[in-house]
Parts: structure tokens; C-alpha cells; sequence
């Protein structure tokens, strides 16, 4: 055990503190704080984790949280370390000196900022019962009898899974609607044929849908999947935007600072004849924009994800979207245009993207990120090769945590 002092956090969530062996990053401490940790060496540095807090921040949250929250700070105090994040990505990684602009608090969706914010959440089954949390790189489980991170239409949801008989699952998974005040449920693990009444007598306490997947090395709805009961889709509200959502699909577990990046993404960007957007989803982006191109087009590699967005742009009357099934690399296909949108994974671009950028050379690029370092090392890439950043905000999607959002464009 090693006592520590914790100057700061860095990305990731790690708190940075100096020790005669070297840096070490650890996970659990906040900036200021003292602590003890266990450490252990790793190639350049050393890592480990708090067991004790021995002087607190004066702002330390003190009530129980999911051991997801890895920033238990007032929510207030939570936004400069955001807005920290990705400054000090932009100038380290990017190599940039650019003034951000300050950080999107999430809106409350409670009394209490920063609480009840998720509509999409998945547990492990705790053999005792009940739900718990795999602990992240670890098969360790925390019993989680509360969540107060998941939004108020999971609640119920949370507390009949909490004392249902669930046998032979690995995981159960809630996704949920503020907008219709519903939510769906999914199964992961054992076999469809054990879970089809089990499904059907959640439907009748209220549940809106119940999906089955099967277990897969390649992730969560990566393999076989089975519509249990009930409805197969809800209807949420990004910012103006209806579009459709379900368990086994990506979507923002935020709607309302979703909704917010996206309308001020359509007004940033200036208007032109054709926009592109990759890594699409949904389209939910491109519905936004649409407005303000005559031709749209929406690249998503995931047909499920397609066939929501085209049913979305039908049902809303959006004539001049395109959606094309494939791999964000065919970009150079569908260009020149004004502007083209990306939201990659947490990997940034694609060399391939990347590529196809710098060659066909639009005269936007709308740069939405959930890693500030990988969109830092994008961005720098861009700059050098010609590109002026011009506008870049951090947005909080997810209190009480570290990660963070950015919203940027770039032109030439």
C-alpha cells in the first residue's frame, strides 16, 4: 500500500500522482486528494487503484453510486475536469493552441443535475440475485440494489428485474424512452425457447418490449437475436428530432444533450448543395441537417440501423436523405461535397477515412467525438494538412463519469 497525493486526472479517469518509482495513474482519486493505493508496474509507469481516501475533495460526492461513476464530484465541479480533457488532448496530441468553447453541461432531468440521465443501461445477474456491475477488465461483481444514474422510466423497470427469477442469463439490458416513457428489455445468455412467458409476463407489468440475444465472443446483439413480446421499437426525442430506438441497437443514452449537439451542429455548418455523414446510425445527425442541403446522404455499415433511419425519414417527410448500407471507408465514392459529418468510434478515423478526406478535400468537416484523444490526433492530422479548426465545444453526456463529447468544425 502506497500513500499518494493526486495532482490532477487525466484521460481516462486516472488520477496522475508523483512517486519515487515514477508516475503513477490511478483509478478511484480525485484532484487534491490523498489517498492510499495498490500499485503495480507497467511498462512506462505505474498503475493501480485507490483502497482508501485519506483526505477527501472538499466537493467529494457522498452518496452511493454505480461503480460506472468514476468522477463522484458535485456535478458542478465535474465540467472544468471535462473541459480540461480535451484542452490539454488538443494541445498535447494535436499539437494546437485553440481557445474551446465552454463546456454543455447535460440538462437536469431531476431536481438534481447530473442524476437520471441514462436511458440505457446493462447489468450482470449477481448469483445471490439481484443486479450488480461487472467491474471493468475484471468477472468480479458489485450488487447495485439502486441505480441513480438510469433515468426515471428505467426505475421500475430496475426493481422488477431486481427481484425476478432470471436463471441461465449473463446479462439483462434496459433501454428506455423519456419521450414515450417506456422501456424495453433485453436477455443475454441461454437460449430464446426458456425466456418466451418469462418475456411475456414482463410485457403484462409493463414492460413495452422484450428482446433475446445470444451470447457472443463479438459483443452484446453481435449474434443470433429473437423478438421475444411485446412492441419492437420506441419513439425518443433528440432535440426536436423523433427517431426510433431499440435495446439491441446504438443510440445516445443522453436524448437531451444529444439533442442539443445536434441542433447546434445545424447551426454551425454553413449551408451547400450535398452533405455526407459516416458512421451514421440511425441518421438522427443527418435528419438535423437535411434542411440545409439539397442532397443528404447517410453511410451506416449496420442494416438494422439503416432500416430505423429510412423509416424515420419516411414517417417525418424528409425527401432529399439518402441512406447507403456500407462501410464508412466507400466515402470517396459519394464525393465531392460541401460538407461531410463523422462520428467515429472511440478508434477516431479510419486511415482509409482519413485518407479519403485529405484527397477529395471537402470544404467541411463536422468532427463529432466521444475520445479526445483520438479526436485530437485527427483534428492535428487535418490542420496540418490544410484545414483551419474553426469552432469546437465539450458536451456531457454522461455525469459522474470521465468521458466527454466534442462537437468541431473544421473548413478550409
Amino acid at each position: 500500500m502506497v500513500r499518494l497525493h493526486i495532482e490532477k486526472l487525466v484521460a481516462g479517469g486516472l488520477g496522475l500522482a508523483r512517486t519515487p518509482s515514477g508516475t503513477a495513474l490511478v483509478r478511484g482519486g480525485l484532484p487534491g486528494e490523498t489517498v492510499e493505493a495498490e500499485l503495480w508496474q507497467r511498462k512506462n509507469h505505474l498503475e493501480g487503484r485507490v483502497i482508501r481516501v485519506l483526505e477527501a475533495h472538499p466537493a467529494r460526492y457522498r452518496q452511493a453510486l454505480p461503480p460506472s461513476a468514476d468522477l463522484p464530484l458535485e456535478y458542478p465541479h465535474q465540467l472544468p475536469i471535462k473541459q480540461l480533457f480535451v484542452q490539454e488532448s488538443l494541445e498535447r496530441i494535436g499539437k494546437l493552441q485553440f481557445e474551446l468553447a465552454p463546456v454543455q453541461p447535460s440538462p437536469s432531468y431531476t431536481a438534481q443535475p447530473g442524476l437520471h440521465y441514462r436511458t440505457a443501461a446493462q447489468y450482470a445477474l449477481h448469483p445471490q440475485g439481484g443486479l450488480a456491475y461487472r467491474l471493468p477488465r475484471s468477472n468480479e461483481l458489485v450488487p447495485v440494489p439502486h441505480d441513480p444514474l438510469i433515468a426515471e422510466p428505467l426505475q421500475p423497470a430496475f426493481e422488477l428485474l431486481s427481484g425476478w427469477p432470471l436463471a441461465n442469463l449473463e446479462e439483462v439490458v434496459l433501454r428506455g424512452s423519456i419521450y414515450e416513457q417506456k422501456v424495453q428489455i433485453g436477455f443475454i445468455g441461454g437460449h430464446a425457447r426458456h425466456y418466451k412467458k418469462t418475456a411475456q409476463a414482463l410485457v403484462q407489468e409493463g414492460i413495452a418490449g422484450v428482446v433475446w440475444g445470444a451470447s457472443s465472443p463479438r459483443g452484446r446483439f453481435r449474434g443470433p437475436l429473437q423478438h421475444l413480446a411485446g412492441t419492437p421499437h420506441l419513439l425518443e426525442d433528440f432535440g426536436g428530432v423523433l427517431s426510433s430506438i431499440n435495446v439491441q441497437s446504438f443510440a445516445q443514452v443522453n436524448p437531451k444533450a444529444a439533442g442539443l449537439l445536434f441542433q447546434e451542429a445545424a447551426q454551425v455548418v454553413e449551408p451547400g448543395r450535398k452533405a455526407v455523414e459516416l458512421y451514421a446510425g440511425s441518421g438522427v445527425l443527418s435528419l438535423h441537417l437535411a434542411h440545409r442541403f439539397t442532397e443528404m446522404v447517410a453511410i451506416e455499415i449496420n442494416p438494422s440501423a439503416v432500416k430505423r433511419g429510412e423509416a424515420d425519414r419516411d414517417r417525418l417527410g424528409v425527401e432529399n436523405l439518402v441512406f447507403i448500407q456500407d462501410d464508412a471507408r466507400v466515402l470517396g465514392q459519394h464525393l465531392p461535397a460541401d460538407l461531410v459529418m463523422v462520428d467515429p468510434p472511440r478508434a477516431g478515423l479510419a486511415p482509409e477515412v482519413l485518407a479519403g478526406l485529405l484527397e477529395n478535400r471537402p470544404q467541411q468537416i463536422l468532427y463529432i467525438a466521444c475520445d479526445p484523444a483520438t479526436w485530437a490526433r485527427d483534428v492535428g492530422r487535418l490542420v496540418q494538412s490544410g484545414y483551419h479548426l474553426r469552432f469546437a465545444r465539450p458536451y456531457d453526456f454522461y455525469p459522474f463519469t470521465h468521458h466527454v463529447e466534442v462537437l468541431s468544425l473544421l473548413s478550409l
